[in-house]
């Protein structure tokens, strides 16, 4: 799984690639989130257009960084979600949990 940020409108947008399988990368992900908190960047849209294959542990990992962030007083939401991370989310009935849009541009403009 790779990370990466840009920022669209100062809002940061943490674009992930690859496998989102949970283990080592998830601290990354926590240690991105935790950054921005500090930097008082609460709003974070996470894209996911990039995502071949979700499991489990990494869907635990975006509810994870979804309370994190909420706690800290900002929102988080997920953008671009290919079909197969849409089902997993559908299954678990976590679509009604997260505020998904369609692009990141999206995302951002909903803040």
């Amino acid at each position: 799984m790779n990370l990466t940020v840009i920022e669209n409108r100062k809002i940061p947008i943490i674009k992930i690639e690859g496998k989102m399988l949970g283990g080592p990368e998830t601290k990354d992900f926590y240690s991105l989130l935790q950054q921005m908190i500090m930097e008082q960047n609460k709003n974070v849209v996470v894209d996911l257009s990039g995502v071949k294959y979700v499991n489990s542990s990494g869907i635990g990992m975006l509810v994870r960084g979804f309370t994190t962030i909420k706690e800290a007083g900002g929102e988080m939401k997920l953008a671009s979600l290919p079909s197969k991370v849409k089902g997993v989310l559908s299954i678990s009935k976590l679509h009604s949990v997260f505020d998904i849009k369609n692009t990141a541009d999206e995302a951002v403009g909903s803040f």
